[in-house]
């Protein structure tokens, strides 16, 4: 718990610098931090940790993965996140996607654009960014796979170019935070919503992120 809150600490006071925390009311967050056991209600097993499963009924419905009447252009298999409803496409065939509730990037830092899914990471490690450390020092300079590690059960990581832009879809273990602008440009799910989108992409998936109704291309 306490490296959790180290963790926190430095993650709430960061600029921008790819997938950090930055919760606009730390008070409801420190609670939910310190006790989170009332969200979960079971796990999904998995390696080389089961996936803890959340109580929906704490969370809007909306936010709930369901397969919705989608009307874009884009070519099934994208992924198309949306800042501003909070919400994740995988488009499908025939006008339908799969939908899934997401946590975004705080005001001024959501990330907008297209790029594709460079690689996939099953219970990936992580590492702060040098601005993170120059800001907290006393951070550990890698935590390795965890239920508390912040990109939780897997990790798509956006390239574009072939190059990596420090830009992740991932886990969390906030649940608290789907359908919030909490972080500085990550997208966050459910790591039993992320389980099941890192499923269904391959590598190469032409990921689209757009706000105010636009990806800049």
């Amino acid at each position: 718990m306490m490296l959790r809150r180290l963790l926190l600490a430095a993650l709430l006071g960061a600029p921008l610098a790819a997938c950090q925390t930055a919760l606009q009311d730390p008070q409801p967050f420190e609670v939910a931090a310190t006790d989170d056991s009332g969200w979960y209600i079971g796990s999904i097993p998995d390696k080389p940790f089961d996936v803890p499963v959340v109580d929906r009924r704490k969370m809007d419905a909306k936010y709930e993965r369901q397969v919705v009447e989608y009307k874009g252009g884009e070519k099934p298999g994208s992924i198309v996140v949306d800042i501003d409803e909070r919400m994740l496409y995988l488009v499908q065939s025939e006008g339908k996607a799969v939908r899934y509730g997401v946590g975004v990037g705080k005001q001024g830092f959501s990330w907008k654009g297209i790029a594709s899914v460079g690689r996939k990471g099953v219970w990936p490690a992580w590492s702060p960014t040098k601005t993170m450390v120059g800001i907290k020092p006393d951070l550990p300079r890698h935590l390795e796979a965890g239920l508390e590690n912040p990109l939780g059960a897997r990790a798509l990581y956006l390239h574009q170019n072939g190059a990596d832009i420090l830009f992740r879809i991932h886990g969390t273990n906030e649940p608290w935070s789907i359908g919030e602008q909490v972080s500085s440009g990550c997208v966050r799910m459910l790591n039993e919503d992320i389980v099941d989108l890192y499923e269904r992409v391959p590598v190469g998936t032409t990921v689209y992120v757009k706000r105010n109704g636009r990806y800049r291309v």
